[in-house]
């Protein structure tokens, strides 16, 4: 069957690249699902910025990530019940709330930088390795590698060589 987005070239870049990261992310969750975690894939890129920023006001937060200040809200409150983030009232303004990594949080970040991290980043590089052409070209590359072998198969190969 034709890949009508892949096609359409150009026109349909946006949606492409959803398609292509919406792969990532759900192959990323597989391998993530070996945490005893209850979180999506898409919410340790807070924990990151957390870890990586200090503790921000959710608006900062919401900056740093480049993501709609609701969407930061509803995962700021999930990730606060699962006790892996904590919010305070800011000192200075009541209505600011200031959100940082709580102990588990930290514990949780640091066993991902250690542990998961690392093997999700290396099947990402091998899947865009080489790369050279066209825009188009290039996610067409990256779309048949995924296909062939996706994120997950390759994470599990660099744990199975780093071991």
């Amino acid at each position: 069957m034709e890949d009508i987005i892949r096609s359409l070239g150009y026109l349909c870049l946006g949606s492409r690249l959803k398609r292509i990261g919406e792969q990532l992310q759900a192959d990323t969750q597989r391998v993530l699902e070996r945490l005893d975690v209850r979180i999506q894939s898409s919410q340790y890129p807070l924990l990151a910025a957390l870890d990586r920023l200090g503790p921000l006001p959710v608006g900062e937060l919401a900056q740093s990530l480049g993501v709609a200040q609701p969407g930061v809200t509803r995962s700021v409150s999930l990730l606060t019940e699962l006790g892996l983030v904590e919010v305070m009232q800011s000192n200075d303004d009541q209505r600011r709330r200031i959100v940082s990594l709580s102990q588990n949080g930290q514990r949780l970040v640091d066993s991902a930088k250690r542990d998961v991290w690392p093997r999700i980043e290396a099947a990402v590089k091998e899947v865009c390795a080489d790369l050279s052409g066209s825009l188009l070209g290039q996610l067409a590359v990256i779309e048949d590698r995924l296909a062939a072998t996706p994120l997950h198969r390759r994470a599990e190969k660099a744990e199975a060589v780093a071991r």
